[in-house]
């Protein structure tokens, strides 16, 4: 059974840009129906949100500056929000809290000594420890958006094959095994698009259409199991089978970084880098391209002026992309 969420967003946290917040929606959409949606911290600044935000139901809390407070009001006005659904509203059995402040901390365990499930979304840079440790589940926001295959076709408009399967890939990507029921997987395509139609892509069953995605684009295999059809995700390893070395690992981290930046990254935790590559190439390691530890990597892109390794306020390691 599908989950119920509301989201709340702080657009400080998540940068404030579109394709942001539609990947948060997503991933949000993939786990079950977002009943309540709502950003903190609107201005016109932000007005290319409007169409994703009304499209979505979502209501805004406007930012009107004042003094030196304003951040930490907007703070409380969401966990003033937050318990206000959890008390009165008992569809809502799961919350998703686009944000990394401590602040938050108390209002995640009063949420779930209420039996709700809480999922964190922040950007590494701005992502306190005590949050992610206290949150049932928490997800980097780069993990969210980053080297991800957005369908063409917005919505309204017709979908493309592509575009349906590469929506089933997400799907698949998002559950613990990378398999699911057919009927599972079109529930959430229709969550995500309620214009799908397996007709509108020349297709007269889902089955049918399934099948031909899986024979065009080898992304997943279908199983028969009784009366039921599943899906499993074909395992993709980066990398093409080469391994990393000292001679090519430098192009590959521009590559990461370069990504990164184009998704409206500035800055992230060396340690979702490190993830990065290790997904791409598992058996990476940093005696293999030369050095002893991350830091000395991170030294050595230094030098090569892709990266400038930082320290927050908080005494945390970042590296900001250059």
């Amino acid at each position: 059974m599908a989950s119920h969420f509301a989201l709340f967003v702080d657009l400080e946290n998540c940068g404030g840009k579109k394709s942001m917040l539609l990947d948060v929606i997503e991933r949000v959409k993939i786990r079950g129906d977002i009943l309540i949606g709502k950003v903190y911290g609107y201005t016109d600044s932000y007005s290319d949100l409007k169409e994703t935000l009304l499209s979505n139901t979502f209501t805004v809390v406007p930012s009107l500056r004042y003094g030196r407070s304003q951040k930490n009001s907007m703070d409380i006005q969401l966990v003033i929000d937050a318990l206000d659904v959890a008390y009165r509203n008992d569809l809502i059995d799961s919350f998703c809290i686009v944000s990394g402040d401590s602040d938050y901390v108390p209002l995640v365990g009063k949420l779930k000594s209420m039996g709700k499930f809480v999922l964190g979304i922040s950007r590494s840079e701005a992502a306190s420890g005590v949050f992610m440790n206290a949150c049932s589940e928490f997800q980097f926001l780069e993990s969210v958006t980053a080297g991800k295959d957005r369908p063409a076709a917005p919505v309204g408009e017709a979908l493309s094959l592509a575009d349906v399967n590469s929506m089933i890939v997400t799907i698949l990507g998002e559950s613990d095994s990378g398999e699911m029921l057919a009927s599972e997987v079109k529930s959430i395509l229709l969550r995500l698009r309620p214009d799908f139609s397996e007709k509108s892509v020349g297709h007269s069953t889902f089955g049918k259409l399934l099948a031909r995605l899986s024979q065009q684009f080898g992304s997943f295999s279908l199983m028969s199991e009784g009366y039921n059809l599943i899906l499993g995700l074909v395992q993709s390893h980066g990398g093409g089978g080469e391994a990393l070395t000292r001679e090519n690992y430098i192009p590959v981290f521009a590559r990461i970084l370069a990504e990164y930046r184009d998704d409206g990254f500035e800055r992230v935790n060396p340690s979702l880098l490190k993830a990065s590559v290790l997904s791409e190439y598992p058996d990476f390691s940093e005696r293999q391209i030369g050095h002893r530890r991350f830091s000395d990597v991170l030294r050595a892109l230094e030098r090569e002026k892709l990266l400038r390794v930082v320290t927050d306020d908080s005494g945390n390691m970042l590296v900001n992309i250059l």
